[in-house]
């Protein structure tokens, strides 16, 4: 029996850019869990990202990985140190020879399928995860055009996509004007069950915590503002942890500043997410854009009571009983009555919200379901090629 058609151990090459945030947490996910699997698997990324947390990381991961850990620098943007990442990109796959190669993220998904563009009696089988990336980019620019042009262009590249939503999976057939010519699947990310364990909120030194990125997208600016509102209309000074780091971070330390709520803010680098939220009451999300963010399904999933907005696919997390709680991003007057309204209801009353809410995200985002789905896909795809 051949290799594609049984069980027999895959050698799998995960390509993406950032070891940060949402998009790194779900590659760690399927890279640990196919090893658990017997699969051999590498990864390759960028160098310049990730800072001590992503080195302790891949320090702990690396021995594991038989198809090693390469790292070479790359830019957020397009930039001359693309066709020096690309270059290695080759190199690291001819030497290893995967299988499988899975892009992660737009970035990711140039390096992985721009070489199969021009192989297409290729061996392997390129898998793309968007991972929201260029999809969710300023929708409606001239460098959304140019993204979904370079998306359009990628496409016979791709022997699988695997959407973690069906937001993304919607936002594909929008801006590329049809659904996926070749294989493609929705498994959606997935939570392991010892992330089910309700939060102990007992030692909490804050009302409110963030956690994410510190970029526009995320909208942080907007709860800034909302402090703000609160603060002159209302006189409330609730004490904010955000959690994070990115582009803006000094831009919205200054902001704290200007809006006069700095004394209420308290900034801290990434760290491990239960230790934050354990030390706020309620997390708060007021995101402008998003695909499936694990910081929700992980929270939620931790039964911490949420506000969120209603962006990305957050409202498949949510599910029907619960989406009517998200409010519109990038308003933050309506952010400041949420926030209000969280803060006023008693304690027993938000959590058990929140474990209602943990009880529909255990139902629908299994980690293991994410793992199989993924190892699945790609032996569909393998078998296709074969043939």
């Amino acid at each position: 029996m051949s290799a594609v058609a049984s069980s027999a151990p895959l050698k799998i090459l995960h390509v993406f850019r950032a070891p940060l945030g949402g998009l790194f947490r779900h590659v760690l996910d399927l890279a640990r869990g196919q090893i658990e699997r017997g699969h051999d698997v590498g990864i390759f990324c960028d160098s310049t990202t990730g800072g001590p947390r992503g080195d302790q990381i891949f320090a702990e991961l690396g021995p594991q990985l038989s198809l090693g850990v390469t790292r070479v620098p790359m830019s957020r943007y397009p930039s001359l140190t693309d066709l020096r990442a690309q270059i290695s990109e080759v190199s690291t796959r001819k030497r290893i020879a995967p299988q499988i190669v899975h892009a992660h993220g737009s970035k990711g998904g140039v390096y992985a399928r721009l070489p199969a563009l021009v192989s297409p009696g290729r061996r392997y089988v390129t898998a793309y995860t968007p991972h929201g990336g260029s999809f969710n980019y300023k929708p409606g620019s001239a460098e959304h055009r140019l993204y979904m042009a370079i998306e359009r262009l990628l496409e016979p590249a791709t022997d699988m996509f695997l959407f973690e939503s069906a937001f993304i999976a919607g936002r594909f057939e929008a801006h590329i004007g049809h659904k996926p010519r070749s294989g493609h699947r929705i498994v959606l990310n997935g939570i392991s069950e010892a992330e089910f364990e309700p939060i102990d909120h007992a030692g909490a030194e804050f009302d409110l915590v963030y956690l994410g990125e510190l970029r526009s997208a995320k909208g942080v600016d907007t709860l800034i503002e909302a402090l703000a509102l609160m603060r002159g209309r209302d006189g409330l000074t609730p004490r904010v942890l955000i959690v994070g780091s990115g582009p803006d971070e000094a831009l919205l330390r200054q902001m704290t500043v200007d809006q006069g709520v700095a004394s209420q803010c308290v900034f801290e680098p990434p760290g491990p997410i239960r230790a934050a939220l354990a030390k706020a009451h309620v997390m708060v999300i007021p995101s402008r854009a998003e695909s499936l963010p694990y910081v929700i399904l992980e929270a939620a999933a931790a039964a911490q009571p949420l506000i969120a907005t209603d962006v990305g696919g957050i409202k498949e997390i949510y599910g029907p009983r619960h989406a009517g709680r998200l409010i519109p991003a990038n308003e933050p007057t309506i952010l400041a009555g949420a926030i209000r309204k969280a803060l006023a209801t008693p304690a027993a009353e938000r959590l058990a919200e929140a474990a209602d809410l943990a009880s529909h995200v255990r139902a629908n985002f299994c980690l293991n379901a994410m793992i199989d789905g993924v190892l699945d896909a790609y032996r569909v795809a393998l078998a296709k090629r074969a043939g």
